[in-house]
């Protein structure tokens, strides 16, 4: 007899769960990818909110890259927040994080660019990183200070963002948020088993992913946690969900960081699932890691 799923018990994010199963169903991975897409389009949908007051949001390109700038009432930071979007490289647009883009920038009183880079099976590793550092490198050439920030595939990339930046010595990164972020752990160990049955996200489901995207295996920069060196990186804020395979990536990220004398703060959200963002209005955990993250990023900015 197989263990029961682990779960949370905080009322909110049960709330959250079972929306998210009446849109998403459980194996949505075993869909076609335009109906992956249609339905975490609706779910995004369900979870969105209206946008900070004032705040001014308008497209743009960065060669052929789309991205969003979204600009606050007040500005009292000229550093640029860079935010990619998570979704397995597979799903997930400028609108499927678009009202979280606007409160992050309201929080921080600073600029956000969000990225809309080309997702697999359509285009392949490296595509997803190439489309992220095109647009890092534009801004850092305009002289901005950058803050990289991205959640579960976007923590990836943004992570890797961060080591492609050092490797090139380009200066100006200042931070890297990332939430619970996908970097290449073991699949064998630790909460990839633990949690392999988790609400949200399962082992299968990240599998899935790693297989669709087709990375080199144990390249650094799809898989951060196998660099050689995270020396000389820029501070970074980590936020991982204890309900969540992918949990262990980040704590073992921070550790490595740390370990080679990069400032670090890193927060494990006790209740909370994959995912946990969209429940920031519902779920007093959700709130308050979002309120966390916002923090970290005013910090960062301020640097």
């Amino acid at each position: 007899m197989s263990a029961p799923s682990p779960v949370p018990t905080e009322k909110g994010i049960l709330q959250f769960l079972q929306i998210c199963d009446n849109l998403y169903p459980a194996d949505a991975v075993e869909a076609p990818v335009e109906q992956q897409r249609r339905w975490y389009d609706a779910l995004c949908a369900r979870f969105d909110r209206p946008l900070p007051p004032d705040i001014i949001f308008a497209d743009g390109m960065v060669q052929r890259i789309p991205i969003r700038r979204y600009r606050p009432r007040k500005i009292i930071t000229r550093t640029i927040l860079l935010y990619i979007h998570g979704g397995g490289f597979v799903v997930g647009s400028l609108e499927s994080h678009h009202a979280i883009c606007a409160e992050i920038a309201d929080f921080a009183g600073a600029e956000l660019v969000s990225v809309d880079y080309r997702l697999a099976p359509e285009y392949r590793w490296p595509a997803q990183t190439d489309d992220g550092f095109a647009v890092l490198k534009h801004l850092l050439a305009a002289g901005n200070k950058v803050v990289l920030i991205g959640d579960s595939a976007g923590g990836n990339l943004a992570a890797g963002l961060a080591l492609r930046a050092r490797d090139e010595a380009l200066s100006g990164v200042v931070g890297q948020v990332l939430i619970y972020p996908t970097l290449g752990g073991d699949m064998d160990a630790g909460s990839y088993v633990e949690m392999a049955a988790a609400p949200g996200l399962t082992t299968a489901d990240v599998a899935y992913y790693r297989e669709i995207l087709r990375a080199p295996e144990g390249n650094e920069i799809a898989e951060p946690l196998r660099a050689s060196s995270v020396a000389d990186l820029p501070p970074a804020f980590i936020t991982v969900a204890h309900f969540d395979p992918l949990r262990d990536d980040g704590r073992h990220y921070a550790a490595r960081l740390s370990a080679e004398g990069i400032e670090v703060w890193f927060r494990e959200e006790p209740q909370m699932v994959h995912a946990w963002l969209r429940a920031r209005h519902m779920s007093d955990g959700a709130r308050d890691g979002f309120r966390a993250v916002c923090e970290a990023i005013g910090h960062f900015a301020m640097l």
